[in-house]
């Protein structure tokens, strides 16, 4: 049984994906940030005609203090969303922002319920259809407004439409239960709209994750390309508080050139993808692999990585002495690295690549007047 459950639960409100969760999240957070505001002007102005109609017979704080203090609540939530949209949205906010929005609109959902219910009881008959009416009106227009926190939306559906549709439906009375049968359908046809919407939300957020996986990407060995690099440049180069010094690495591979004349594009790429691979199993979650385009490369140390300290030209010429196996073909291929460490070698990124870019090109030199002419390319940094 409660497999089932699950398995229904899966397909009618299947969860986020893990990769869009967050930006669903920040997506959520900002379109109910600007909903809400509706939403209590909407319930606002129906406070005073739901505490005119409400029943002479209940007792004075069920007719007009629960309308006052559902007002109440009203501008309270208009005067914290006013204050909230003056703030940056982030992601820690964000989720804050949608649990309290769906603990709220529940538990205000459950007020105006109840407040439906009492007063039902507590009417002739002829007056039952305006409580019918705020109340079911309120929860449909509330869900719209909440229709991109899906579990709010609909427990608001649920909290509002059922137990006024049961009271209708047991009344006995032909035209309550056909209003009621019409207001199971059209609550039926929101929640399939909100549903649809949800899954749009999506779909829509991982098309972008993947047209920004792929701006961000180098097609050949799948590795972060230039954009990426100069993008997590730029996140480390904002003004902060406590900031931490970061290091950039240029690779560029010697021999190259002949291997591709040699052996063609095709291996020559295959050889790339080999050195991406060395590359990243050497630096891993410690740092961000680069290529930059043809055989040039780029590895970017955040300023939180053990490696800010280590001797990172090395480590990165060690990992590529051992040859590649291509085509069952060992190939062996040299490298130059020129490291800068920002801020002692460039306070902006232009200069930081400006040093690690001749640093590069030394070492290269440095490499030519060394190396005899007939052996393969040796391994140099500077």
């Amino acid at each position: 049984m409660i497999g089932a459950f699950t398995r229904l639960r899966a397909r009618l409100m299947p969860p986020i994906p893990e990769a869009i969760r967050d930006d669903f999240t920040m997506l959520r957070a900002r379109r109910v940030e600007s909903q809400t505001p509706l939403m209590y002007l909407m319930l606002l102005a129906t406070t005073p005609t739901a505490a005119w109609v409400g029943g002479a017979d209940v007792h004075w704080g069920v007719r007009f203090g629960m309308p006052a203090l559902l007002a109440l609540l009203c501008v309270l939530g208009l005067l914290e969303n006013a204050q909230s949209r003056r703030r940056r949205m982030s992601l820690r906010r964000a989720r804050i922002l949608v649990a309290k929005t769906n603990h709220v609109s529940g538990w205000v959902g459950m007020m105006c319920s109840a407040w439906c219910v009492v007063n039902w009881l507590a009417s002739p008959p002829e007056n039952h259809a305006n409580f019918a009416m705020i109340l079911t009106m309120g929860s449909l227009a509330t869900a719209y407004c909440l229709s991109s926190i899906r579990a709010a939306a609909i427990l608001n559906l649920a909290v509002g439409v059922v137990p006024i549709t049961a009271l209708m439906l047991s009344s006995g009375r032909v035209g309550e239960m056909a209003a009621a049968t019409s207001l199971v359908l059209a609550t039926a046809i929101l929640i399939r709209f909100i549903l649809q919407g949800h899954a749009m939300l999506v779909d829509l957020l991982q098309l972008q994750a993947q047209t920004r996986d792929l701006a961000h990407t180098d097609p050949l060995t799948g590795l972060a390309n230039r954009r990426a690099l100069d993008e997590q440049i730029a996140q480390f180069l904002r003004p902060s508080g406590h900031p931490r010094p970061f290091r950039l690495a240029l690779l560029d591979l010697d021999g190259f050139k002949s291997v591709n004349d040699r052996y063609g594009h095709a291996f020559g790429d295959r050889l790339l993808c080999s050195v991406a691979v060395r590359l990243t199993e050497t630096i891993g979650s410690r740092g961000l692999v680069v290529r930059q385009g043809g055989d040039e490369f780029a590895v970017l140390i955040p300023p939180h990585s053990p490696l800010i300290t280590a001797p990172l030209a090395d480590q990165l010429l060690i990992a590529l002495v051992r040859p590649h196996s291509i085509d069952g073909l060992p190939i062996t291929v040299g490298a130059s690295v020129g490291a800068a460490l920002w801020p002692d070698d460039g306070a902006d990124a232009d200069a930081l690549f400006e040093f690690a870019d001749k640093a590069l090109y030394q070492a290269k030199a440095d490499l030519q007047e060394t190396a005899p002419a007939p052996a393969a390319p040796l391994l140099r940094t500077a």
